[in-house]
């Protein structure tokens, strides 16, 4: 079995390597997809903050494409307005830097 591709990342660094402001960004974004139960914000399955490597990153998944693309552009259009680095990431947790020429994830099966 090969090795499918699983999702977005984007890290809070732009793609000349500095620290993007403000530091809450991924929060924000993330609520764009979220709800308010129980006194609380839930974040989605589809848009949401995610530790890797001990930094907080961006899980952007499939599912958001395929169930809300206008979100999902908005989305893609902040990332690459903000020149923000993005990957593929794969379900052996490899990253790929994002090539919008070459998306894995377009032609990959989301269901």
């Amino acid at each position: 079995m090969d090795n499918q591709p699983k999702r977005y990342i984007v890290e809070s660094v732009t793609k000349a390597g500095a620290r993007f402001r403000p530091s809450d960004w991924i929060d924000r974004i993330s609520s764009w997809d979220a709800t308010f139960a129980q006194h609380r914000l839930v974040y989605s399955q589809r848009l949401h903050p995610v530790m890797m490597n001990g930094q907080k990153v961006l899980a952007i998944e499939p599912g958001l494409k395929k169930n809300n693309r206008q979100m999902f552009d908005a989305v893609m259009q902040f990332i690459e307005r903000n020149n923000l680095k993005m990957h593929v990431q794969y379900a052996d947790g490899e990253l790929e830097e994002y090539d919008p020429e070459n998306d894995p994830l377009a032609t990959a099966d989301t269901d």
